[in-house]
């Protein structure tokens, strides 16, 4: 028995996919491309859409991304890109709850300190001189920067549990 071989439909739906794979790589960065371990015409083409301007340009380069995409092996590409999107789903998680957990902490006072503590298990005498010099301040420039100071140490905290 012979098998039939794909539509042209099916081999265009095909490529336009591999295209839409490689346009997801224009997005990255410079050390999220070195991590993919790309083959190196691919990379260059990759890099050099991401320093174009004209849409026709930038139309025509994705095209040859999307050519280069159907010499290379798709599998590991796809991989590679999920991980990535895994990593900033991660770091968005991490932000917002260092941004719930600052405002909690602002608002509740100690019984918000130690409910952080004890989920995150660890004690830090500089977060509570932080909070309690916020109680006493009086000027809105100062509380602003204190407020961005306790984001910012409760952003690492919660950073090195997760």
């Amino acid at each position: 028995m012979t098998q039939a071989k794909p539509s042209k439909s099916a081999r265009k739906r095909e490529q336009l996919a591999l295209q839409e794979l490689g346009e997801k790589l224009i997005a990255l960065t410079d050390a999220e491309l070195d991590s993919m371990s790309l083959e190196e015409n691919l990379l260059t083409a990759v890099r050099d859409a991401v320093k174009l301007k004209s849409h026709g340009a930038l139309r025509r380069q994705k095209q040859l991304i999307g050519k280069l995409m159907r010499r290379a092996d798709a599998a590991p590409i796809r991989r590679g890109l999920e991980e990535i999107g895994a990593s900033e789903r991660q770091s968005k998680h991490v932000f917002l709850s260092a941004e719930h957990w600052r405002d909690r902490l602002i608002e509740g006072g100690s019984d918000e300190l130690y409910a952080f503590e004890t989920q995150t298990c660890h004690q830090d005498e500089e977060l509570r001189s932080l909070l309690t010099e916020l109680t006493i301040t009086v000027n809105d420039r100062t509380e602003k920067s204190l407020r961005r100071q306790i984001f910012r140490h409760v952003h690492s905290i919660l950073a090195g549990c997760m």
